[in-house]
């Protein structure tokens, strides 16, 4: 783990996303925080330990999920699948599929594994998945602000985790989407999906991937705006955990009464015309029953002993 000493800075963006909005002053105490998200080899190790079931791996209650059709009701996880051709960008269901068998150990569905996927990223975790392996570790989930702080490696008020140019001298830093999101992938980093957790620099707190690869989750509720700056010093918020649970549920989907967390970082699918989300200041809401195959997460530790 890092040891990162926390301090006063901007949190979120005015000039991106709503959701992001409005950029205000935010405090946070010092913590630990992993280097890297949660790879494969060290779930793997928890699951060993612990005999632990994914939510990917067990059939959903149909209760929970009014008017859902029977044939749905199955194990699986959602699929990047990239698609020949697309009518819309706002349907996100020409990329993505309910894959039955989709699991962190196979991740691109049943005839998939992680043979050689040891040091990437574990995804297909849902949120109780990723609290339980925090839970076990000893450690827990980091809150929206801790997050922020880290990913922003000293940058405070600049657009990336490295400064204010995605590719610096023409160098990726992260692994990103490069080409026609979704049509068209380059591979101008090196990878098509998920890379080594590794692979790209850290950033100036000596974190790795905070951007690119997998989006990760937070212990915050969603909210679909920050609360408004603090003018005063003595009023800047110290550790905030973002709002209650009741105001995160997606009001597109009011049958449906599953809670959303925050998710932080992008992933691998955020592309310049889509989702341009490979920021710091960037935020997503996800239920926390759903797991998809570019979701992970890292933990964190808050006290100061060593680690």
């Amino acid at each position: 783990m890092v040891w990162i000493s926390g301090g006063t800075f901007g949190m979120g963006s005015d000039d991106h996303y709503p959701e992001e909005a409005p950029s205000h002053r935010a405090a946070v105490d010092g913590f630990w925080i992993d280097r890297t998200p949660v790879t494969n080899r060290q779930f793997k190790a928890f699951v060993n330990a612990t005999g632990h079931v994914t939510t990917a791996q067990i059939v959903p209650d149909p209760k929970e999920y009014p008017g859902a059709r029977p044939e749905m009701i199955y194990a699986g996880s959602l699929v990047f699948s990239p698609p020949s051709r697309v009518a819309d960008l706002c349907d996100w269901s020409q990329w993505w599929t309910f894959m039955k068998g989709a699991t962190w150990r196979r991740p691109y569905g049943p005839k998939s594994n992680i043979k050689d996927l040891d040091d990437h990223p574990v995804v297909h975790v849902s949120y109780s998945d990723a609290m339980a392996y925090a839970t076990w570790a000893g450690k827990d989930l980091p809150t929206e602000a801790e997050w922020e702080f880290a990913a922003r490696g000293g940058f405070d008020g600049e657009d990336f985790a490295w400064g204010n140019t995605l590719n610096p001298g023409g160098r990726h830093m992260a692994n990103t989407w490069q080409g026609i999101f979704p049509l068209e992938n380059r591979c101008e980093d090196g990878f098509e999906r998920t890379s080594p957790v590794k692979a790209f620099p850290p950033n100036g707190y000596g974190v790795h991937d905070m951007i690119g690869n997998v989006w990760e989750w937070t212990a915050d509720w969603w909210s679909a705006r920050h609360e408004a700056d603090a003018q005063k010093p003595c009023c800047i918020p110290q550790n905030p955990r973002g709002g209650p649970e009741s105001a995160s549920f997606d009001s597109c989907q009011p049958h449906i009464r599953i809670p959303r967390k925050v998710l932080k970082g992008g992933s691998h699918l955020c592309a310049p015309n889509y989702c341009r989300r490979y920021r710091p200041a960037a935020r997503h809401a996800e239920p926390i029953d759903t797991s998809t195959s570019h979701v992970g997460f890292r933990c964190v530790v808050r006290n100061g002993s060593e680690r």
